[in-house]
């Protein structure tokens, strides 16, 4: 005999929290309390019912401009895409907290996102900075891991099962959170035209995102997995989810070209300027998005487009030394801890942002060729106390040791 699950948030009948069963719902005892304290909550001046968690909602609602200052902390450059995600954000959750003001039939329907640009660029430290300060869920999944449902894989409902493990099992925070999914140009399809045969991480992908994406009551298995009989089931709606997608989408440059008329075959295409490519990836319109592979359907269902510039030597100079949370910081705060004072030469900070470069990694690159560079310095850091290490640009060429004084 299966288990009575309560409408409102999912919970299954227990001897902690019983579910009462009606004709048409169900609702169990904490929700039964959580309604009485709402009915029951406290009166402001004009007499209007408020609870606590209203009066919360509302003061973590900023602005899109807050918004923004809050990413320019964290990220450098990308100004029109902390700007894409800033409005849709804001809009998005004025919608669910403010919608009452406005009596009207007009209903508002939530615009999802979709970040273009290389790996490394910032796309999915741009969601996480936003769920941090707005402290709404965040889940990340990666498109690749998906498959259609019945296959080896994880099923898309999986990534609403994430989010609520990040809710702590709050249903109704789950259903007000965020879900990034990155790479999402890797589940293109091969071409525009529809495969005969089952295209199950690719096509099929995307069309099990579809409902999800656009706003649907989902069974998820409470402790994630694949679906099966007689398992325990969370009901979640993601009307009042934000979606933000993530892609490289690399060759995208070249279906504009194509469109455009350009050559995109010769000898001096690698000479091109990078300016004329970041110029082309700010033309791409949602036909291009098809021909690259992914269904008009979905791309339907992402309403606001942001691409990201490829990061520049100077950009990653600033991204060591500027963000709030800085590796450079990073590095001498952990000095400091041992007493040791930690210094870098502008010569080494350009040396490891070229270094960055070369490696096509993007930002996340950097960490991996400090930690190389640090590693013995590290080691013997508690010898060190009281002292001052230089790292020069030799250093990180690894042609001498650092400077101790």
């Amino acid at each position: 005999m299966s288990k009575i699950i309560c409408d409102f948030c999912g919970a299954t009948d227990s001897i902690d929290n019983p579910v009462i069963a009606g004709d048409n719902a169900s609702i169990c005892k904490s929700c039964v309390g959580a309604a009485n304290e709402i009915m029951n909550g406290a009166i402001d001046e004009n007499s209007n019912i408020t609870t606590s968690e209203d009066v919360q909602e509302e003061v973590k609602l900023r602005t899109p401009a807050q918004l923004k200052a809050i990413l320019d902390e964290y990220v450098i450059g990308q100004d029109t895409a902390k700007k894409v995600l800033s409005v849709a954000v804001y809009n998005h959750y004025k919608r669910i907290f403010r919608h009452h003001e406005i009596d009207d039939d007009t209903e508002l329907n939530k615009s999802n996102v979709l970040l273009i640009g290389p790996t490394g660029s910032g796309k999915t430290l741009l969601a996480q900075t936003i769920s941090k300060y707005l402290d709404v869920p965040l889940a990340i999944a990666d498109a690749t891991s998906l498959t259609e449902a019945g296959y080896v894989g994880d099923d898309v409902e999986n990534v609403v099962t994430r989010l609520v493990q990040a809710a702590g099992g709050d249903i109704q925070k789950a259903q007000r959170g965020i879900i990034f999914i990155d790479e999402v140009d890797k589940v293109a399809r091969m071409s525009e035209n529809r495969s005969i045969t089952r295209d199950v991480s690719g096509e099929g992908v995307q069309q099990a995102l579809l409902k999800i994406v656009e706003g649907a009551v989902v069974n998820v298995p409470a402790k994630g997995g694949r679906k099966h009989p007689g398992q325990d089931a969370l009901q979640v709606d993601t009307t009042n989810i934000l979606f933000v997608c993530g892609g490289a989408f690399d060759g995208l440059e070249d279906i504009i070209k194509k469109k455009e008329g350009a050559n995109v075959l010769g000898f001096n295409q690698d000479k091109k300027d990078k300016k004329e490519s970041k110029e082309l990836l700010s033309k791409v319109e949602t036909d291009d998005l098809v021909k690259y592979g992914l269904i008009p359907e979905l791309i339907g269902r992402l309403h606001m487009l942001a691409t990201l510039n490829e990061i520049t030597e100077d950009d990653m100079v600033h991204i060591l030394t500027e963000p709030k949370n800085a590796l450079i910081k990073q590095y001498i705060k952990l000095f400091e801890m041992d007493d040791v004072k930690l210094v870098f030469e502008k010569d080494a900070l350009k040396e490891l942002a070229k270094l960055a470069i070369e490696r096509k990694t993007g930002a996340r690159g950097l960490r991996s060729i400090l930690e190389d560079i640090m590693l013995d310095i590290m080691f013997d850091l508690p010898n060190y106390k009281d002292k001052t290490i230089t790292i020069t640009k030799n250093v990180v060429l690894k042609i001498e040791e650092p400077k101790i004084g």
